[in-house]
């Protein structure tokens, strides 16, 4: 169940587990200090020494992280009180002397301030848990080992919701995971959050605000959340859960982490007052309950069973994630929650972002997906440059290859088709490996797309767009502009102000600003003989003309010095996305069909 307040006993079959459980006992004595405290019962199955380990990544975020460089104090004991050695035996590893008991008894405790969706955070007003970064658990001996969680919670907060079994035998705060798969696939909140519940053809749902005060719609914001899932279960078909909540945090921060019944965002208070923050965050909700099919469900064969202390590369994100941000605004507009002119904007967003990238024309999108652990995580001043993101183009080409389908079987077959095949064939225990799901693809389209995928996937050549917008009656509109005006001056740097300095932040490769030579950290004072304040960079360069020749003072780490640099004139970016003018009514209907999903 979602809600403590609110479970039901345990199945026959949890009663029945014969496994000795991992049990743990979550306290925040002073939750203003950011502490979570822990105690932890480990079964040692007759063994004179036990090692436990602590994750050092989660699923869903591909960068080791370290989890355990939080866990402090930690001590082992015997039920009779005697004090076990502990010994480091690796980074996220303790070697622990048993003494012959049965069980024993660790304590430690966790520093939980990281507002992300991957961490801890604990404060006056609420925690919020993941499993990766909070349990210690057995090394080498968790995959079917149940694992029992009771939360003793600070006067005054009431509730805690997680995707996990309650153990109302054991309290109102108390859960099951079967394995530790479950464990760290559901996060926990505990406080005194809004929640909104509502039910899609039989399967409860809750939508819990954490933070609300006031700022939010909570009944308006679930009843779109269940627009959405209307949308998703219209799709797919059978839910591959029992219940689901969306754990929303308030808390002026981003992101979103899928879980198998669950997902973890957070949002700012000011997003329902923005049309455009709130679609996103609508997007948001999508993007991660989609992951509910796609990867919890339908996954690559790398990603199950998880190896939680190294890395695992699979060069299929572009499917787990591209494709999923490629529904994740589409559900919205198919929700009828956005009009077609935001979904366009939306999906010229993704394109815009992929084709002004120098790195499209370096890296091939099923290498940024392998690479995703020491590039896409790691990202640096130089990555635009370098990389590709397999979310970004994976969105491109989730769109590309929708209108592949539908093209070259006359509208019969789509994106949607693949996925629900793919999903049929390959979901939970079994897998795919990428050359499953080119096969897949090919056996809905009716024809050969390995020369499409290995331009698409495999290379950097540009993607071709045209036969997908014939299809749709969809053209690039160009920028309206004055054909008599003279075109704005541009060097091509990013900047940022900071601390009243307008510093360099990005050179991008083949902009006047590259060839030149500025520097990241480069510190712009002025232009020939002129200061030109922070506040005004921008606009002076737009004012000059292009192919003059000017000189730039910079700050380069204290020093000062002139930078030449011919003036370029400003890239005319045409990837606004729009009907044509006089489209067919066939175009007409195959938009309506893609836009509607019927």
């Amino acid at each position: 169940m979602l809600l403590a307040v609110a479970a039901t006993a345990l199945t026959a079959q949890t009663q029945a587990q014969s496994v000795e459980p991992v049990a743990y006992t979550v306290r925040f004595p002073a939750p203003h200090t950011h502490y979570a405290e822990v105690d932890a019962s480990i079964p040692t199955d007759g063994r004179d020494q036990v090692e436990v380990m602590m994750a050092v990544w989660t699923p869903g975020s591909y960068l080791v992280r370290e989890f355990a460089r939080h866990v402090e104090m930690l001590s082992a004991r015997s039920p009779a009180g005697e004090r076990l050695n502990i010994a480091k035996s690796r980074k996220n590893r303790w070697t622990i002397d048993t003494l012959g008991a049965a069980r024993i008894e660790l304590s430690y405790r966790v520093y939980a301030r990281e507002m992300s969706v991957r961490t801890n955070w604990v404060e006056s007003d609420f925690a919020m848990l993941n499993g990766a970064p909070t349990f210690l658990t057995l090394a080498d001996d968790a995959v079917d080992r149940p694992h029992d969680i009771t939360l003793e919670l600070p006067d005054g907060w009431t509730q805690s919701l997680t995707g996990l079994a309650p153990r109302t035998d054991r309290g109102p705060h108390a859960y099951r995971a079967a394995d530790f798969d479950a464990l760290v696939d559901s996060p926990i909140v505990a406080g005194n959050p809004a929640v909104y519940e509502f039910t899609v053809e039989g399967i409860r749902h809750a939508l819990v605000h954490v933070g609300e005060s006031g700022a939010w719609d909570g009944p308006a914001s679930a009843a779109d959340v269940q627009k959405i899932t209307t949308e998703l279960f219209r799709m797919w078909g059978d839910p591959p859960y029992d219940e689901y909540v969306f754990l929303n945090l308030i808390t002026e921060a981003g992101g979103g982490l899928e879980h198998r019944n669950s997902t973890l965002l957070m949002t700012s208070r000011w997003a329902p007052a923005d049309r455009q923050s709130y679609l996103s965050w609508l997007a948001l909700v999508s993007h991660e309950q989609f992951h509910a099919w796609n990867v919890k469900q339908l996954r690559p064969q790398e990603l199950g069973p998880f190896d939680y202390e190294n890395e695992v590369h699979t060069q299929s994100l572009w499917i787990v994630e591209g494709i999923t941000s490629y529904y994740a605004d589409l559900i919205v507009r198919r929700a009828e929650l956005s009009t077609t002119d935001e979904y366009l904007d939306a999906l010229s967003a993704q394109i815009r972002s992929l084709q002004t990238t120098p790195g499209r024309e370096v890296q091939p999108v099923a290498l940024a997906s392998y690479d995703a652990w020491i590039k896409y995580y790691r990202a640096d001043e130089n990555s635009a440059n370098t990389s590709v993101s397999y979310y970004t183009k994976g969105a491109v080409i989730g769109f590309l290859l929708d209108m592949r389908i539908r093209a070259a079987t006359g509208g019969r077959q789509s994106l949607d088709d693949l996925m629900r095949l793919a999903y049929g064939r390959f979901s939970v225990a079994r897998g795919y490996t990428p050359e499953e799901f080119r096969a897949a693809a090919q056996e809905v389209a009716g024809q050969d797309l390995s020369a499409w995928f290995g331009r698409a996937l495999d290379s950097t050549e540009e993607l071709e767009y045209q036969e997908a917008l014939e299809w749709l009656g969809l053209e690039f509109t160009p920028v309206e502009s004055d054909p008599e005006a003279e075109p704005d001056g541009w060097i091509g740097l990013v900047t940022r102000v900071n601390d009243g300095q307008r510093l360099v932040s990005q050179v991008r490769r083949d902009t006047p600003g590259y060839s030149a030579g500025f520097n990241v950290g480069d510190e712009l004072l002025g232009i020939d003989d002129y200061r030109v304040l922070p506040g005004e960079w921008e606009d002076r360069v737009k004012q000059l003309q292009p192919g003059v020749r000017i000189s730039v003072l910079v700050s380069r780490r204290g020093a000062l010095r002139r930078v030449p640099v011919e003036v370029g004139a400003q890239p005319v970016e045409s990837w606004d996305l729009a009907p044509v003018a006089e489209a067919s009514d066939a175009q007409e209907a195959r938009r309506e069909a893609w836009l509607s999903g019927r």
